[in-house]
């Protein structure tokens, strides 16, 4: 597993997580960062675009300290509220409409209307009239200073803290494009009528016009009133498709944490009591009807029935429970009806837990995402300085204020880090809820690290590959003997024992021949097996027969050798003194397994299967499901040793477990996968956690994770490239500032635009 970042305060024993208000950019998000840093015995990482930092701080900080900072640095801090695990408590301005993007909106609308004609008047001669830039000023005035106005407030708060984000880049482009309109109009010849039929404009196109309208002899006539305007527009409609997009990309873990039941019908005195699900109890018995969800995780205690977890697991085949079976709240059940007994409630409920998980993941950053804020956070005031020298440049070689001006502004304005600080979390948002509908809790972005270096994963037998049950398999049976009666005996009398193998047997035998008559007489015979008596016949069934019947018939024997050499165990069964059947006990291998190893080879995977049993049963399952590579007769702290000797070999080792004797070697290995059946301790030391205990998931999960993290690397790549190739060509005078605007207004809604299309991911 990756290791945490030396960064982290040695002692820190507090965490909590806030809510930052006022972010515009990444580089807002790394100016915070930066802030939370320096104070001392606090780690923090704040992510843009889920508007959080996850704080770790020591004893001696305050949460009111650390609101305070952000709030200094020119921000708001909050606490969020506890997570909504419920449709009844799932505000209603989350499902339906949010206010914040309902004000994005209008903004956007009212700017492009009042826009458009200002650009179209420009560029078009035909549309130009006696004083038509007059009536641009009056259209264009709103969209600058009203339409603009989160980018100047921005830019404003940020300069008294003596920062600069990407909002000081579009309010000092904008604001200097209408400023210099504002002059010329006033005070330059610009002001004057110029009627479309102008000597010198005869045989020109769009383009050749309104060059020629818009810088025509003297710099000082020069108006930029549809660059302004133009830019305020395109980039509140980027912001608006951006804030769209992100939306949509935290909309799986919103569903998640919704999909519990609003209230239940709880038995109390013998009554049904309909309460919210708030008020749930553990050890509270609850009635599920079919078609109902089931509250909360609990124990089947009354009732068979059929449960549909597709909305947890993304399984789609119902899973049959009776009394005993464990359950979890938030699936339907679709047969009949249940009495549940609550195990857990509120927060420590799996789906509670899932939910925890995947905003833990998806607040958590990248390396490579460090590494892009670390840029964003000095770019701004390295664009600023470009700005500067393009424009003294220009007015060196060219003696042109107008070219220069020009130039200056379009390195303003295409400049913009947005891109750069969503490359990451964007797909980790969408990745992970993505993950998390499958039945794959990915914990952290560096897990997605690791899944492009694994080349060795090593499967756990019992649990993972196997069921981790014991069943019945073969039944073989003497010259003479009856089937159903060797079950029916053997299994009446197993019932009465709490041995893993008699459970098994009289489990089998019920399901075969129906049920199973009372035994009298129970006798269990220390390393032997079990004697009683069951409808007036004297019967023994065990391992060693000696004592118990006499001499094995040739077949059974032959039979007994063959199950035990294969890995099975062997039981005979036995009355009135004779060997009449031989029953094999094993740990059945899962449907699914032999599928799964396939689909992890084809990911480049070498498969290992580990186990505590003898070679024997580690050779038989591991040719059921195609695996070469057996290390058999480990015991659970050698288990962490196995793991480190094919990492000493030169592997990178993922590991899929489920008991408690796998956590140690699924926290050694670089990749940990835990089987979501498997123990609380395993899941906790993981990486990956395969809700749906099925070891094709696996290999979905690696798919999923190098699918995202390939998602991230062309995302940066792009956002990258973008400011490399567009700067130069900003300050070379080869970009119209409208034209710039547009472009980086665009690159966002790409980068978050290229990330949705994880949400396709089967």
């Amino acid at each position: 597993m990756t290791s945490t970042s030396t960064e982290t305060p040695a002692v820190t024993p507090h965490e909590v997580e806030l809510t930052i208000g006022g972010m515009t950019c990444a580089s807002c998000a790394a100016r915070v960062e930066k802030k939370l840093n320096r104070m001392d015995g606090v780690f923090a990482t704040v992510n843009y675009a889920t508007e959080k930092a996850k704080i770790a701080y020591a004893d001696g900080v305050a949460v009111d300290d650390l609101i305070a900072t952000v709030v200094k640095t020119g921000y708001t801090a909050e606490e969020p509220p506890p997570p909504v695990i419920t449709e009844r408590d799932a505000p209603a301005v989350e499902r339906d409409s949010d206010p914040e993007l309902a004000g994005l909106r209008q903004r956007l609308l009212v700017s492009v209307l009042l826009a458009a004609p200002v650009v179209l008047m420009s560029m078009i001669p035909a549309l130009q009239f006696d004083n038509w830039r007059w009536l641009a000023l009056t259209l264009a005035s709103p969209v600058v200073v009203w339409g603009g106005l989160p980018f100047h407030r921005a830019a404003f708060t940020n300069a008294r803290h003596g920062a600069a984000t990407m909002d000081t880049l579009v309010s000092v482009g904008t604001l200097a494009a209408y400023g210099w309109s504002l002059w010329a109009l006033f005070w330059g010849d610009a002001g004057r009528p110029v009627a479309p039929g102008m000597p010198g404009m005869e045989g020109m196109g769009v383009r050749e016009s309104f060059s020629f309208t818009a810088s025509r002899t003297g710099g000082t006539s020069e108006i930029y009133l549809e660059v302004a305007a133009g830019v305020v527009a395109f980039i509140l409609l980027g912001r608006y498709l951006e804030a769209r997009a992100k939306r949509r990309s935290g909309a799986a873990l919103r569903a998640l944490m919704e999909l519990g039941a609003k209230d239940v019908c709880v038995l109390r005195g013998g009554r049904e009591v309909r309460v919210s699900v708030g008020e749930l109890v553990i050890g509270d018995r609850f009635v599920v009807r079919p078609g109902e969800k089931i509250a909360t995780d609990g124990t089947v205690v009354e009732g068979v029935s059929a449960v549909d977890a597709s909305m947890l697991t993304g399984e789609s085949v119902p899973v049959d429970v009776g009394v005993g079976d464990a359950v979890t709240g938030a699936t339907v059940n679709a047969g009949g009806r249940l009495v549940v007994e609550a195990t857990r409630v509120g927060a420590d409920t799996q789906l509670a837990r899932m939910a925890r998980l995947v905003e833990d993941a998806q607040n958590g950053k990248a390396e490579v995402q460090r590494l892009a804020d670390r840029i964003s956070g000095v770019f701004v005031p390295v664009v600023l300085l470009i700005a500067l020298g393009t424009f003294g440049a220009w007015l060196a070689l060219t003696g042109d204020a107008v070219a220069a001006f020009t130039a200056a502004v379009a390195v303003l304005i295409i400049a913009c880090p947005c891109a750069l600080g969503l490359a990451t979390p964007t797909a980790l948002m969408v990745g992970t809820g993505r993950g998390a509908q499958l039945g794959i809790l990915i914990k952290g972005p560096e897990v997605l690290e690791s899944t492009r270096r694994v080349d060795t994963i090593v499967l756990d037998k019992t649990g993972t590959v196997t069921t981790g049950r014991m069943t019945l398999q073969e039944v073989y049976v003497a010259e003479g003997a009856d089937e159903k009666q060797v079950l029916r005996l053997a299994g009446a009398l197993e019932h009465a024992s709490e041995h893993p193998v008699a459970r098994a047997i009289a489990a089998g035998a019920e399901e075969r021949v129906g049920p199973l008559p009372a035994a009298e007489s129970f006798e269990n015979v220390p390393g032997r097996g079990v004697r009683g008596r069951v409808d007036g016949r004297e019967v023994a069934v065990g391992r060693l027969v000696d004592g118990l019947s006499g001499p094995l018939p040739e077949e059974l024997a032959h039979a007994k050798a063959e199950a035990e050499s294969g890995g099975r165990t062997a039981v005979v069964v036995a009355w009135d003194g004779e060997a009449r059947g031989v029953l094999t006990v094993a740990d059945a291998v899962r449907e699914t397994s032999a599928e799964a190893v396939r689909e992890l080879r084809a990911l480049g995977l070498t498969p290992v299967l580990l186990t505590g049993d003898n070679r024997a049963v580690a050779e038989a399952v591991a040719r059921a499901v195609g695996i070469e590579q057996v290390i058999s007769e480990v015991l659970p702290e050698e288990k962490v040793e196995a793991v480190r000797r094919l990492q000493g070999e030169g592997r990178t080792v993922a590991m899929v477990g489920d008991g408690v004797n796998d956590a140690a070697a699924l926290a050694t290995a670089d990749l940990g996968l835990a089987m979501g059946t498997g123990t609380d301790a395993a899941i906790e030391a993981s990486d990956l956690t395969l809700v749906r205990g099925d070891l094709r998931v696996a290999a979905d999960a690696i798919r999923l994770s190098r699918r995202t993290l390939s998602t991230i690397k062309g995302n940066l790549v792009w956002a990258f490239g973008y400011n490399v190739a567009a700067l130069p060509l900003a300050a070379a005078g080869l970009l119209n500032p409208m034209i710039a605007g547009a472009a980086m207004a665009f690159s966002s809604v790409f980068v978050v635009t290229n990330s949705l299309r994880l949400r396709t991911f089967r």
